[in-house]
C-alpha cells in the first residue's frame, strides 16, 4: 500500500543487484511512495546483476560508479545533481564485501589486502559518500542517509569474519560524520541492522543458512523480511522522522534484546 510519502523527494540508492537485494526492494518502494531517484553500482556489480530492468520498472537513471574512489563518487553526485533537477533528499549506502570470506580466511588467518580491500568497499566508502555530498552540497535541508548493518558490529559471530569489523566501523562513521552532518546542514545519518536476510552477499557466509533458523527461533517477532527492511528504510527518507539522527537502529523482530528464548531451550531438553 502507498500512501506517497516520498512524494517529490529525490535520492541515490547504492547496492542493488538482483531482486534479491534489499536495496532492490528499497528502490521499488521509493518508487511506489513517488521519490524520483538515481540508482548506481560499481560496474563489476552491475555486469553480474540486473540493474537496468529495475530502472526501466523505477523510471530510474543508473550511474555506475566504484563507491571507493573518489573521483567516481564526485562524478556520481554532479550527474546525479544534473540528472535529479537540483538537490536531492536521501541516500541508501546498501554495499558490503569481504574477500576473505569468499576465500575461506578465517579471522584469525586473514590477509590483509583483502581486509583493507573489504573495510574500503563496506565501510569507508560511507565516509567517502558523504564527504562527497556534502562538498557538493548535494542534499537538501532534513535530508536522509541510511547504511545496512548487521548485529555482529557489537556481538560474536565467529562466521561472519572480518564484516563484523566492517560493520563496527560503518556504525562509527555514521555517528561521528551524522553529528557534523547535522550541524552544518540538519541531515540524518543512521544505520539500520537487519535481521540475517537472503541475499547474495548475506549467504555466501559460512552457516548462513543454519544461522537464518537460529535466528528465526530467537526472535519474537521472526526474522524481518527484505521488504520490511525496505519500509523501514522508506521511513526514514520520510519527513516522519525528522528528528531521528546518528542512531543505529535494529530491525530484527526482537533478535537484538532476546537472552534466549523458550523454543532454544527446548533444543537442549532431555
Amino acid at each position: 500500500m502507498s500512501n506517497k510519502i516520498l512524494k517529490g523527494k529525490r535520492g541515490i540508492i547504492f547496492g542493488a543487484l538482483n531482486d534479491q537485494s534489499i536495496a532492490w526492494k528499497v528502490a521499488e518502494r521509493a518508487y511506489e511512495e513517488g521519490a524520483h531517484f538515481v540508482l548506481t553500482n560499481a560496474p563489476i556489480a552491475m555486469r553480474m546483476g540486473e540493474i537496468n530492468k529495475l530502472a526501466e520498472s523505477t523510471n530510474s537513471t543508473v550511474i555506475p560508479a566504484d563507491a571507493t574512489n573518489l573521483e567516481d563518487i564526485d562524478n556520481l553526485m554532479l550527474k546525479s545533481l544534473d540528472v535529479l533537477g537540483g538537490k536531492f533528499d536521501f541516500i541508501l549506502h546498501s554495499i558490503g564485501m569481504s574477500i576473505n570470506v569468499r576465500k575461506g580466511r578465517d579471522y584469525t588467518d586473514e590477509n590483509y589486502d583483502f581486509t583493507m580491500k573489504g573495510l574500503d568497499v563496506s565501510a569507508l566508502s560511507f565516509h567517502k559518500v558523504m564527504q562527497s555530498a556534502m562538498k557538493h552540497d548535494a542534499i537538501n535541508e532534513w535530508g536522509s542517509i541510511v547504511a545496512l548493518t548487521y548485529i555482529a558490529a557489537q556481538r560474536v559471530f565467529p562466521d561472519y569474519n572480518d564484516m563484523a569489523d566492517n560493520k563496527s566501523y560503518l556504525e562509527s562513521v555514521a555517528r561521528s560524520f551524522g553529528y557534523h552532518y547535522g550541524m552544518a546542514k540538519k541531515v540524518r545519518v543512521n544505520t539500520i541492522s537487519q535481521s540475517p536476510t537472503l541475499t547474495t552477499a548475506g549467504s555466501g557466509v559460512k552457516g548462513f543458512h543454519e544461522f537464518i533458523n537460529y535466528s528465526e527461533a530467537m526472535s519474537p517477532l521472526g526474522n524481518a523480511p527484505a521488504l520490511a527492511c525496505a519500509d523501514y528504510c522508506i521511513s526514514l527518507f520520510s519527513d516522519l522522522t525528522r528528528y531521528v539522527t546518528m542512531q543505529n537502529l535494529f530491525h530484527d523482530g526482537g533478535f537484538s534484546n532476546t537472552g534466549v528464548t523458550k523454543e532454544v531451550i527446548s533444543k537442549f531438553s532431555d
